[in-house]
């Protein structure tokens, strides 16, 4: 992929296509329900929105929801964002909805990338996170369809207080299921999730190790998401193990290569050419149009029903903010690897009210202040 100006364009936008979903999910941040809105984007306004992606030069597009099998022109966007030259990916929920026939459709319409949900390596737990029965064998079995259509899988898992003990049989349940990418979620509690219990700034820690093992030692790309100090570990690692100093020209510390891979196996989507956060690399649209740096930072730079999602990305005040080191406070403000890391600031607004305050779930010290 080519390199990109995350202050022109995000390297990944994310449209809530809907709402509408029948799990019920103990993370879910939308809360989703059985029903669609019915102030939801059209199908025009989505085709115009994937157009003014391309036209920003973003590289991925991602269908989520709810479940993005709620809207019947699911195929038409996903074919329509592949005419526009995205890499266009999609996230079904594990319901009766999903079968084989679907993940064939979604093939034929261009998708380059289909993510399915696994938080648990086993059925009861995942069932049980998923409010639904069922859901784990239908996970499997879309997996499968997945692999008998060519489409590369991708697999979603969260982490919280009661799933980072299954982390390491995670990995390998993501390697026997021929994932060409797995992005672990690290809980932001907002909506269902503000019921679970989180992580310890130490647990991280020792959760990082782990990431870090089986990224070394597998094919399929690992990404971390909503705990870019992960990247800070990694950069610490590979300095240990090279003998090299972490810190680059103008005491900024360089992006570990390892986290830089622009492509998966097989040329499939690979990660950011530099560090992705909260309306930095990325940015999320809802299903009524409202564009937010996250879809776990509520906080609304522009809406897409009365503005261009170009003119928003670029100019909205709150965006060129969380563009900026230098406006972060406390511990996150003050570290050498702000530049690569950042913090989570949808945890931060989550946990403090500041979205510009020190991530909680973050345990380093900084070493020495930035300037």
């Amino acid at each position: 992929m080519p390199s990109i100006d995350f202050a022109l364009a995000p390297f990944l936008v994310i449209w809530e296509t809907t709402q509408a979903c029948d799990l019920a999910c103990s993370h879910c941040r939308a809360s989703a329900q059985p029903l669609r809105h019915p102030g939801e984007l059209t199908t025009e306004q989505g085709v115009k929105l994937l157009a003014e992606a391309a036209a920003m030069g973003t590289p991925v597009f991602i269908l989520s929801g709810g479940d993005p099998l709620k809207r019947p022109d699911l195929f038409e966007l996903v074919a329509e964002g592949k005419r526009l030259g995205l890499r266009m990916g999609t996230i079904p929920a594990a319901t009766p909805a999903l079968n084989r026939t679907v993940v064939r459709r979604l093939k034929e319409a261009g998708l380059d990338q289909m993510a399915l949900s696994l938080d648990y390596p086993h059925a009861e737990l995942h069932d049980r996170f998923r409010g639904v029965p069922g859901a784990f064998s239908l996970t499997l079995a879309a997996a499968q369809w997945a692999h008998e259509n060519s489409l590369p899988l991708q697999i979603n898992t969260t982490l919280h207080a009661g799933s980072v003990e299954f982390l390491p049989e995670m990995a390998a349940l993501v390697e026997r299921l021929e994932a060409v990418f797995w992005e672990v979620f690290f809980l932001v509690p907002v909506g269902r999730g503000e019921s679970l219990n989180g992580i310890a700034a130490r647990q991280c820690e020792e959760l990082f190790a782990i990431l870090y093992e089986v990224q070394k030692k597998s094919r399929f790309i690992v990404k971390v998401t909503e705990a870019p100090h992960y990247r800070r570990y990694v950069a610490q690692r590979e300095a240990e193990n090279t003998g090299a100093r972490p810190l680059a020209g103008a005491g900024r510390v360089a992006m570990p290569a390892m986290l830089r891979r622009s492509e998966g196996p097989g040329h499939t989507v690979g990660l950011a050419p530099h560090g992705v956060n909260a309306g930095n690399g990325f940015v999320f649209v809802s299903h009524l149009g409202e564009v937010y740096p996250s879809g776990f930072l509520p906080l609304q730079a522009g809406d897409v029903r009365s503005q261009s999602l170009i003119e928003i990305y670029r100019d909205s005040p709150l965006l060129r903010t969380l563009r900026d080191p230098a406006t972060l406070r406390g511990r996150c403000g003050r570290c050498e690897y702000r530049s690569i890391c950042g913090g989570s600031r949808s945890r931060a607004y989550a946990l403090t009210g500041d979205f510009r305050a020190t991530d909680p779930w973050c345990n380093y010290q900084p070493a020495r202040a930035v300037a």
